[in-house]
């Protein structure tokens, strides 16, 4: 063998990554308010896209329908061409003939697939009937009445107290004990250490603290459950000795010792009832009604209604601007007088702002696909409700479709689904199997915490169900599960045990 230098030429084929094709993979995975976000950057990074609002009256297309042929996106308006094997192939059919294509898109015309109705008719729902579930307007337009200014922070609402009730010195350490207080209202730092950190007597500091205990709310400043209740057993002039001994016995309470606790308060049935009642009727937690930014609602990716004898699936279009390339704006730039690195740069730009809207239609039509499946394999769930949810894995649905499994769960990834049961994950719909002990069909795991909670919800409160009884209930109704499952599923929907469950029914019993 000739150990000489020599060259010699090899065929092979391999997927090259470039920055589009992973930045269309990202895509996949992005909600639509995450997609509008991009969008804008985008905007600012190039000047011959535009955005144009979705409200434009164009034809509606047609409605889907589950009757169809078993391969056609019941969403789509036209046929299409068999899915790519994998994300890596979602645009090897779109950077074909990018030159070829006209600059203004005319989205009236087949330039691009029209994914849904919404892609024709403006509004949140697209004509599905559904703007209510979206949180949408109304027919006379947004209701500016939900869009309040932020609320006062606690903080804020303490030191505008602190400030017409205490001056001075008081006023600096009030301040400071007041970053010591956390959201819901407690004082977290021991006043000794406050004392030390700004050496002054511990007596001047709980001194503060009493005034800072009288502001609103009720209850803040309190180092610990019992002061804070007892600060609004005093403001609501119900504080006498057995309520103090109530309530530093609160750990009798929580474990439901109710002889216990009337020995120590020395009271009957009737009083350690009345008294139980006016606890429950103070906030345990006061500072949580200031300060944190309300929790945002959850605005859905997807709609799904029921149409005739099948389903309309659509994108949420009012969370997607439209995106244009400006033909006349690069006519414009392109006819001008420019050196060789302005011409690599406008084509750059066009390049790149073709390959978005391209990439975007894409998106749009792999999600209208795999929801579309979702919908046709689970429409026993939405006909019937979560006690008929199937088994469903995403090979599943990537075999179905003939996309690829890491493709589907990219597009489920942080989108939602509206539907006349309400809003749902999309990766709600994947559920593992549990057999059936009849040798029946598998069923969800979903159905089965729908069954165990329904269970629970109407236990007698004198025959509390334990984990065993469970068992041997749902046997009956089919489900083959372990002990062990029972109790995992229990705990995952927040739901006590047995013993806490008959604690918590017999204060309800005594309140």
């Amino acid at each position: 063998m000739s150990l000489a230098p020599r060259l010699d030429l090899r065929q092979s084929q391999s997927l090259v990554m470039t920055p589009q094709l992973q930045q269309a993979i990202k895509l996949l995975a992005l909600s639509n308010l995450e997609i509008e976000t991009f969008i804008a950057e985008e905007l600012e990074k190039n000047p011959l896209l535009e955005a144009t609002p979705g409200d434009g009256e164009r034809d509606a297309a047609p409605e889907p329908d589950f009757d169809a042929a078993a391969e056609a996106d019941f969403a789509a308006d036209h046929d299409e061409a068999p899915a790519p094997a994998d994300a890596s192939d979602l645009l090897t059919g779109t950077a074909a003939a990018a030159d070829e294509a006209a600059l203004d898109v005319d989205f009236t015309a087949e330039t691009f697939h029209h994914d849904s109705a919404a892609d024709s008719i403006g509004g949140l729902d697209g004509g599905l009937g559904m703007a209510g579930t979206g949180g949408g307007g109304s027919e006379d337009g947004p209701d500016f009445e939900n869009f309040g200014s932020a609320d006062i922070s606690l903080a804020d609402h303490l030191m505008a107290q602190a400030g017409t009730s205490v001056d001075g010195a008081d006023l600096f350490i009030a301040a400071h004990m007041i970053d010591q207080i956390d959201e819901t209202g407690y004082l977290t730092v021991p006043l000794l250490e406050i004392a030390n950190r700004l050496n002054v007597p511990l007596a001047r500091v709980e001194q503060v603290l009493g005034v800072i205990q009288t502001f609103d709310p009720t209850g803040v400043g309190a180092r610990s459950l019992s002061e804070c209740l007892a600060l609004q057993a005093k403001e609501a002039d119900r504080y006498d000795p057995c309520m103090a001994r109530l309530l530093d016995n609160l750990d009798l309470l929580a474990r439901g010792e109710l002889a216990r606790l009337k020995r120590i308060c020395g009271v009957d049935d009737e009083d350690l009832a009345d008294m139980i009642r006016e606890l429950r009727a103070y906030d345990p937690k006061p500072g949580c009604r200031y300060g944190g930014e309300p929790v945002p609602a959850i605005v859905p990716d997807i709609f799904v209604a029921r149409r005739g004898n099948g389903w309309a699936v659509e994108i949420n279009a009012a969370t997607l601007p439209r995106l244009l390339v400006n033909r006349a704006y690069y006519v414009e730039l392109s006819t001008g007088r420019q050196d060789k690195g302005g011409k690599a740069w406008l084509s750059d730009m066009l390049a790149s702002a073709n390959w978005l809207v391209k990439a975007l239609d894409q998106r749009q039509r792999t999600i209208i696909k795999v929801a579309s499946e979702i919908v046709k394999q689970q429409e026993a769930f939405f006909l019937h409700g979560v006690a008929h949810l199937k088994p469903m894995t995403l090979r599943q649905v990537a075999e179905a479709i003939e996309m690829h499994e890491s493709t589907v769960s990219r597009v489920t990834s942080n989108k939602y689904l509206s539907c006349a049961r309400g809003v749902f994950e999309l990766k709600y719909f994947f559920t593992s199997a549990i057999q059936s002990s009849e040798g029946g069909d598998a069923v969800s795991a979903q159905a089965v915490k729908s069954a165990i909670r329904t269970l629970i919800q109407a236990e007698d409160p004198k025959a509390i169900l334990s984990d065993d009884t469970l068992v041997e209930l749902l046997n009956a109704k089919g489900f083959d599960i372990a002990r062990r499952t029972v109790a995992k599923y229990r705990e995952s929907m927040g739901i006590g045990s047995s013993v806490q469950r008959r604690r918590q029914k017999a204060l309800e019993g005594v309140g």
